[in-house]
């Protein structure tokens, strides 16, 4: 940042007179806008203003507020570096705000310039370890004009992940991928970090030979001999959203609207994995109104992506993990699919409504898959998270029971605290508890409609809990259901419904079986057995085992060398638990190989709470480096690493 202190001078003066990020946010330049408020904090200050008051951004909408982006990015991977030239465009809300405040995170800011290549005062304050910087960039004093960061990012930017070519699936070049949720775009992007804020966007991408560069925006599908890509995102996205990959990828069509981004070696799986894709697109369409971002593909990412998925509009990103060949893992699709509605379409008005996104996300993907594949197999998905529901309530209730609630205070937390069962199940059970009170279809017509009236907005908890009241409960079913102790109170209400997973049946008879006379299941039934009934089955045997018994059931159906990333996280818990050693050398492998949080934290865990800490430590140690920085945030803190 060695340009800052240049301008320093020419700001403090300028600015002198500025009122504080707090003050700044004026509620008389807003109240002429108050029928067009979206997203509220809940109390009288915050309903006068147009963008929600978020605790995890330094930005100030309600005086200047970005609008449209201009970026253009080179990616050198040698140095694990992006150089970058950001353009915003703005809107003053407020005719008192003299700066654009926008957030970042460890990035070097080179220069800011205006469109007539003047230069602008800048003022970066703040040091934050959880929310970084704040860049205050002066307005130009006579008219108008858009405002021009020159930036790079560090290699130990917290939302990149820069692997060698010996670490993905081809092995043939290196691999880049970005994960921006919840607080990260700022860490490779100067920007208003705040899920409230919405923008469009295009971009130009110079990337290394070879490689096929793609972002959350309408993509190239084909390598170009110039090595530089453009995109554009003519609809408003969050910060969160602005994803960028670029690798050795090739890409495959599924349906009209649908297809897949791979390596090379790994397209061909991953398309038939997917191959329900586009009717899934229709499915969803059928329920809650027409797709409105254009195309719906997948990308393919290497195994260190730390989550199942993530939702970037046009292009989610997916995890290897999911390719089972035999299309089991496929409802994550389906989530991040349903995403394009809840989340993408209707946005959290800051982390502490992160239920609103998952919550609805969870539910919309448990009725595409029932669409698709019938109510039974939907049921066994609800019933797995009723399971994960119960055990996270229980955990929580220990030491963190007001992190049981759907609407959670995350100020001076990291938002990913956030990212838990309550907002994602307990979420889905609170608007299955809706839908089974006033019925299927008018749920339904009542959902379609929340989506279509209140599309491109933010969504704050309170401004819900009045379009459901208002719209569709009656007072009688508001009490019926306990809306707001659902809530805002902790633990789950005795209410919650309960799956009904039939095809659990056998697997419970089988359970039982096992458990009283040590006899296995008959492979000739197990053979149609889905992965989620062998969860149903893993998750569900006796806490004490002994040796033989776990050789018994690892020798018959092959556990510790499956080839599925679900049944081995689940297998490895009674493994550890009960110290089946055969399965250790195929545990630490996995720790190694995989970096999705979903898994890595219950394998960690287990070890930890089975008088296993300094092996746990050992193989963190050693695995650390390849995992991306979210998940080294949950394991750090988990595992009391120091470096």
């Amino acid at each position: 940042m060695h340009k800052a202190f240049a301008c320093l001078f020419l700001f403090l003066i300028l600015f002198s007179s500025c009122q504080s990020p707090v003050d700044s946010q004026n509620e008389e330049a807003t109240t002429a806008k108050k029928s067009k408020t979206v997203g509220t904090q809940g109390d009288a200050a915050a309903h006068s203003l147009l963008y929600p008051l978020d605790p995890h951004s330094f930005s100030e909408p309600n005086g200047v507020v970005v609008k449209h982006l201009d970026l253009e990015l080179a990616l050198d991977f040698d140095e694990e570096r992006i150089t970058g030239k950001a353009t915003w465009a703005y809107e003053v809300l407020d005719s008192a705000a003299k700066e654009l405040v926008l957030d970042i995170n460890g990035i070097a800011i080179d220069s800011v310039t205006y469109d007539d290549g003047s230069e602008a005062a800048f003022l970066i304050t703040e040091d934050d370890p959880l929310l970084g910087q704040r860049l205050g960039v002066m307005l130009p004093l006579l008219e108008k004009q858009p405002i021009t960061i020159y930036y790079t990012t560090q290699p130990d930017a917290a939302a990149l992940q820069w692997l060698p070519a010996a670490t993905t699936a081809d092995k043939s070049h290196p691999f880049l991928f970005t994960q921006s949720q919840a607080i990260l775009a700022r860490t490779w992007l100067p920007c208003q970090d705040s899920p409230g804020i919405r923008f469009t966007y295009k971009a130009k991408v110079a990337v290394p030979d070879g490689m096929l560069a793609l972002m959350s925006a309408v993509n190239p599908q084909k390598k170009n001999v110039k090595n530089t890509y453009s995109f554009v995102q003519d609809i408003p996205v969050p910060a969160y959203l602005m994803a960028l990959t670029a690798g050795n990828l090739k890409f495959q069509a599924i349906g009209k609207r649908t297809g897949v981004y791979a390596e090379p070696s790994v397209l061909a799986k991953a398309v038939a994995e997917f191959e329900d894709m586009e009717r899934m697109l229709e499915a969803a369409e059928a329920l809650y109104g027409p797709y409105v971002w254009g195309r719906y593909d997948v990308a393919v990412m290497p195994p260190s992506f730390p989550f199942g998925g993530m939702e970037n509009p046009i292009l989610t990103f997916a995890t290897p993990t999911i390719l089972a060949g035999d299309k089991s893992l496929v409802s994550l699709i389906a989530h991040e699919l349903a995403h394009s509605w809840s989340g993408n379409l209707v946005t959290n008005a800051t982390w502490n409504d992160f239920w609103l996104n998952e919550g609805f996300t969870v539910y919309f993907e448990h009725r595409i898959m029932e669409a698709i594949y019938g109510r039974d197999y939907s049921e066994m998905l609800a019933h797995l998270s009723w399971q994960d529901l119960q055990n996270t309530i229980t955990e929580f209730m220990k030491d963190n029971p007001k992190d049981t609630r759907l609407k959670i205070d995350l100020k001076g937390r990291n938002p990913d605290d956030g990212v838990t069962a309550i907002a994602y199940d307990k979420g889905y059970f609170f608007l299955r508890l809706v839908e089974e009170t006033v019925g299927r279809e008018r749920f339904d017509v009542w959902l379609r409609n929340y989506f279509e009236n209140n599309k491109f907005q933010s969504m704050d908890t309170e401004r819900f809990v009045a379009i459901l009241e208002d719209e569709l409960l009656s007072p009688e079913e508001v009490k019926q259901i306990g809306v707001h102790d659902w809530i805002y109170e902790t633990g789950l209400p005795r209410n919650c419904p309960k799956p009904n997973p039939s095809r659990f049946e056998a697997v419970d008879v089988a359970l039982q079986l096992f458990a009283a006379e040590n006899k296995l299941p008959e492979k000739e039934k197990t053979a149609a057995w889905t992965t989620h009934e062998w969860l149903h089955f893993i998750n569900n045997l006796p806490k004490k085992l002994k040796r033989e018994q776990l050789a018994k059931l690892d020798n018959a159906y092959g556990f510790t060398n499956s080839g599925n990333a679900e049944i081995l996280a689940a297998w490895f818990v009674p493994a550890i638990e009960n110290r089946y050693k055969p399965a250790y050398p195929q545990m630490e492998k996995f720790l190694h190989e995989v970096g999705r949080r979903k898994f890595l934290m219950p394998v960690y865990r287990s070890l930890l709470a089975n008088e296993q800490k300094e092996l746990a430590k050992s193989i963190y140690k050693t695995a650390r480096s390849g995992y991306h920085p979210v998940a080294i945030n949950s394991l750090d803190m988990e595992l009391a690493y120091n470096k």
